[in-house]
C-alpha cells in the first residue's frame, strides 16, 4: 500500500540576478520530474531508500515530517523511495520537486479536514493557506498550521481532493528556505507545484493570473514576493527546451554576491539590471502573444546582459554557441558560473547533438509541463491525526 506523487524541474527563461533587486523573473516546468513514494510502515524510525532516515542528511524532508507527520501525535513511521530525472545540483529545481511532491504525499496520506457551509462551499479547517491568515508553514513545528476544531458540519477530504497546489508551493518554500539557511526565493517550489510558466516580481504584474503573495522573514530584511501564473502560452506545443550542463559546479551564494559587489562598487551598473527587467518584461509579453520567435530573441539578449555581469563562464558561452544556430534564443539558466544553460527551439534533436558535440551533457523538454500530481492513492489515510 503506498502512495505515489510526482513534481516537475524548472529552469528561468528571464530575470536571473535582476530579480533579486526587484525586477521580475520567469521560470518555466519541465519535463523532468521528481516522483516520491510513500508508505507505513512498522516500527520507530523511518527509512529512505530500504535504509534508515538520517534527518541531518536530509533536512527538506526533515522539517516536511515536523510540518505534516508529527510522532509526537501518534503518525507511524513510513518508507520513503525517490526517483527521477532531474540532475541534481544543477539549478533545475530538484530539490524544490522533491519537497513539493513529498509535502502533496503527506497530504494524501493523511487527508484534510474541512467544514461545509449552508451554501454547500467547502472550507478548509486544516492545513495551511496564502489565503488562510492565522497559519505559518516558516513555523518550525506544525504549530504554525490551521488545527481543526469538530462541529456538525465536519468532514475529511482524502486523494487528490485533499492536495492543493498553493500548501504545496507554500511548505516547499518553507523549506527551501530552512535547508538554506533562512535564504530562498520562491520561484522554484512555486514553478515545481504550480507548474506551467511562473512570473516572480516584487509588484502584481499586468497581464498576468495573480496567485499570491509570499513574505519571508531574513536576519535583516522582510523580503516580499508576488507571484503569478503567466499560463500555457498558444503554440507551445511547436516549441521545446534542450537544457545543457557545463558539470561546473558554482554555487548560488557565490554569484549572487559577485553581481551585489559589481554594483556597490560601481553603482551605475544598476542600470544593466534595470535592463535585464526591460527584456524580462519584453519576454512576458511576447509569452502572452505566443510569439516565441520574440521569446527567444529576449532569451539571447538577455544572456548578453548576464555575460556582461560576469556570471557567465566560457563553458556556459560554449554551450550557447553551440546552441544558437538551431535555436531561436540560449542563455544560461540559474545562477551561472557553471551549470546549466537552455535554448529554445522548433529543432530539439539538431539543438542536442549540438551541445553534446560541444562537451556539454543534454535532455530535451517540452515547454510549460503540469506541476505537482497525485499519480498513486488509496481509500482513506494512512493516518488521521484527528481520530
Amino acid at each position: 500500500m503506498n502512495i505515489e506523487t510526482s513534481a516537475p524541474g524548472k529552469c528561468i527563461l528571464f530575470g536571473e540576478h535582476a530579480v533579486v533587486f526587484g525586477q521580475p523573473a520567469v521560470a518555466v516546468a519541465i519535463e523532468q520530474r521528481i516522483h516520491v513514494s510513500i508508505s507505513p510502515i512498522e516500527g520507530e524510525y523511518w527509512k529512505l531508500e530500504g535504509g534508515r532516515f538520517d534527518s541531518k542528511k536530509h533536512p527538506h524532508l526533515n522539517m516536511l515530517r515536523k510540518q505534516l507527520w508529527p510522532k509526537a501525535k501518534g503518525a507511524p513511521a513510513l518508507s520513503i523511495e525517490i526517483k527521477g530525472d532531474i540532475p541534481r545540483a544543477s539549478g533545475l529545481g530538484s530539490s524544490a520537486a522533491l519537497s513539493v511532491a513529498a509535502a502533496a504525499a503527506l497530504r494524501a496520506a493523511r487527508g484534510r479536514w474541512c467544514t461545509q457551509s449552508e451554501q454547500g462551499d467547502i472550507i478548509w479547517t486544516e492545513g495551511y493557506s496564502s489565503l488562510i491568515p492565522d497559519t505559518d508553514a516558516y513555523a518550525p513545528e506544525e504549530s504554525g498550521q490551521r488545527a481543526h476544531l469538530f462541529d456538525s458540519s465536519s468532514l475529511h477530504l482524502t486523494g487528490v481532493e485533499a492536495v492543493n497546489a498553493d500548501e504545496c508551493a507554500l511548505i516547499g518554500h518553507a523549506v527551501e528556505a530552512a535547508a538554506q539557511g533562512g535564504r530562498a526565493s520562491p520561484m522554484d517550489a512555486s514553478t515545481c507545484a504550480h507548474g506551467g510558466v511562473v512570473l516572480l516580481s516584487d509588484t502584481i504584474e499586468e497581464g498576468s493570473k495573480y496567485l499570491y503573495q509570499r513574505q519571508l522573514r531574513m536576519d535583516d530584511e522582510t523580503r516580499t514576493w508576488e507571484l503569478h501564473d503567466v499560463g500555457t502560452p498558444e503554440g507551445a506545443a511547436e516549441v521545446y527546451l534542450v537544457i545543457g550542463n557545463t558539470g561546473v559546479y558554482a554555487p548560488t551564494s557565490e554569484q549572487v554576491a559577485k553581481v551585489a559587489k559589481a554594483i556597490q562598487k560601481e553603482p551605475e551598473r544598476m542600470r544593466e539590471i534595470e535592463t535585464i527587467g526591460i527584456i524580462a518584461r519584453r519576454g512576458i509579453e511576447a509569452l502572452n502573444k505566443g510569439d516565441f520567435d520574440a521569446v527567444g530573441r529576449a532569451m539571447t539578449e538577455n544572456q548578453v546582459m548576464l555575460r556582461g555581469l560576469g556570471v557567465s563562464c566560457p563553458e556556459l558561452d560554449t554551450l550557447v554557441r553551440a546552441a544558437a544556430p538551431s535555436s531561436l534564443g540560449a542563455k544560461l539558466t540559474g545562477a551561472g558560473g557553471g551549470g546549466c544553460m537552455v535554448a529554445l527551439t522548433r529543432q530539439p534533436e539538431i539543438t542536442l547533438e549540438a551541445i553534446k558535440a560541444a562537451g556539454g551533457t543534454a535532455l530535451i523538454s517540452s515547454f510549460g509541463n503540469v506541476g505537482m500530481r497525485l499519480e498513486k492513492g488509496i481509500e482513506g489515510t494512512f493516518w488521521n491525526p484527528l481520530t
